[in-house]
């Protein structure tokens, strides 16, 4: 390739990423004012706007300011700590909802473009590709993020709660965190399940046993059983009095090592099939006493965040 093509082929991507960014620029909204202040996402034309639930803090309400320069008091339709997810409604017409993608397609290597607008002025970009995909993380901002989607796109102050679309524009993810030189973004695809959940009641609700654990590997004797199947469990370190758990008769030493269907080697696996398991319906816990695997029948009850 000769010096003129190779000045074209770089002109062109410059030109293709920065078309990229102006399609996508009036879906980026700023949430919050000063210090404080994030990004959001325009989400639905009826005003629904999405963002990091560590933008809003202890707020009870919060500014939103789209592309255009309109500025709306919004409405907190619901929060989830768990995967940092908020949605939020304001009253506005002629909105540009974010083109919705999915994750399941997403591969290792594929370009993505991060966007924030947190100035409430004009929205940046940086651009990056996908590192790793369907990664559970439990971050140091205080979530546990499963099918997070990783990527090498720098993120700066502000850029929690913004868009991370692919190379047509689709949202692919909501950047919430950037660690070890490392984008964190919830995945789209747990977007549209946790928004469903907020839209209808507010919060998404989880299972609670009330016990503490930690994880255990299992003895390679017991591990290889065919009724087991798995290398790690749960070692049960305390159960509180008068919980799910005790009542179910839980004790200390215990290895959970299933719950319901679902097997359970972590402490993510246990939260994942604890908002899966009905509350305030008996399910199997399924635990290891000694060497002998054991069932019993807890009902969760709610958690309280």
């Amino acid at each position: 390739m000769n010096e003129t093509n190779a000045i074209e082929l770089l002109q062109s991507l410059s030109d293709a990423v920065a078309q990229l960014a102006e399609k996508v620029s009036p879906s980026v909204a700023t949430v919050g004012a000063g210090r404080r202040a994030g990004s959001g996402i325009v989400w639905s034309s009826d005003g629904h706007i999405l963002t990091a639930n560590h933008v809003l803090g202890r707020l009870t309400s919060v500014t939103v300011r789209l592309n255009d320069g309109r500025t709306f008091e919004s409405k907190i339709v619901g929060r989830d700590h768990y995967s940092d997810v908020a949605l939020l409604k304001i009253e506005a017409e002629n909105l540009t909802p974010i083109q919705q993608g999915n994750s399941a397609s997403l591969r290792t290597g594929q370009f993505v473009l991060a966007m924030a607008n947190p100035m409430g002025q004009k929205a940046s970009a940086t651009s990056g590709i996908v590192t790793s995909y369907a990664r559970s993380i439990q971050g140091w901002w205080g979530v546990m993020m499963e099918n997070a989607v990783v990527t090498d796109a720098r993120l700066n102050p502000g850029y929690s709660g913004g868009p991370l679309v692919d190379a047509s524009g689709k949202l692919v993810g909501m950047n919430v965190a950037y660690f070890s030189s490392r984008g964190i973004a919830v995945s789209v695809d747990t977007l549209k399940e946790v928004l469903g959940k907020l839209s209808r009641d507010g919060k998404v609700k989880k299972g609670f046993l009330g016990i503490v654990t930690d994880s255990i590997d299992l003895p390679d004797e017991i591990s290889k059983k065919p009724e087991i199947g798995q290398e790690e469990g749960l070692l049960v370190l305390s159960v509180e009095q008068g919980s799910p758990a005790r009542n179910a008769g839980v004790t200390l030493g215990d290895i959970i090592v299933k719950l319901g269907d679902k097997p359970v080697a972590s402490l993510y696996d246990l939260h994942r099939a604890l908002r899966e398991t009905q509350i305030g319906k008996a399910t199997s816990l399924w635990v290891l006493r000694g060497e002998k695997l054991t069932e019993l029948k807890v009902t969760p009850s709610e958690t309280e965040e």
